[in-house]
């Protein structure tokens, strides 16, 4: 389990960084990006061995009801991050939530919770479920009110629509393929 938190800590030290030292990250110049990623990425290790390895409590499992409504989570937060991604101007949640990436990173977290109950679950999903909450509140806090930004033509919503389904369908084959059946009990 100490594995797993240490990847949990230091994705919360990686990403809130500038956030809470924005002087020393500034003083690190680009070459704080290489930093912050390799951060990033050695936390993202960490939380995969320490996950496989963790142990504890189980309190529900698997259900076919909470599997659909994992799964229907997980679609919402595939669109909320397509939602990121449209710029100069926003699909139609774009210009609803001023954190469509930290939001979807959310519902991702809160899905997984759902099919997921026991400890080392809760340390992963609900640690990043919180990190996401608190980069949030930071973010508001450090830039003001926020102005929606124009709307996208239509046809960029029907691309993110399709990319939607097509990243939500390869993420279910992805895990079908590590043995976690994404669309049964």
């Amino acid at each position: 389990m100490a594995i797993l938190i240490a990847g949990v800590a230091l994705w919360w030290a990686a990403h809130l960084f500038k956030r809470v030292a924005p002087e020393a990250r500034a003083k690190l110049g680009d070459p704080g990006k290489g930093i912050v990623a390799v951060a990033v990425i050695a936390s993202v290790v960490l939380m995969v061995i320490g996950y496989r390895q963790a142990d504890g409590a189980w309190f529900w499992g698997r259900s076919p009801a909470l599997v659909g409504i994992n799964n229907l989570l997980m679609i919402l937060a595939f669109y909320c991050y397509a939602a990121s991604a449209a710029k100069p101007a926003k699909i139609w949640l774009g210009t609803k939530l001023r954190h469509p990436q930290l939001t979807g990173f959310s519902i991702w977290a809160v899905a997984h919770l759902l099919v997921n109950g026991d400890v080392r679950s809760f340390v992963l999903f609900g640690g990043l479920l919180v990190w996401a909450l608190v980069e949030i509140k930071l973010i508001n806090a450090q830039e003001g009110p926020w102005t929606p930004p124009p709307r996208a033509p239509m046809k960029k919503e029907v691309v993110a629509l399709v990319v939607t389904v097509v990243v939500t369908v390869v993420v279910m084959l992805i895990h079908n393929w590590l043995g976690v059946a994404p669309w049964g009990a």
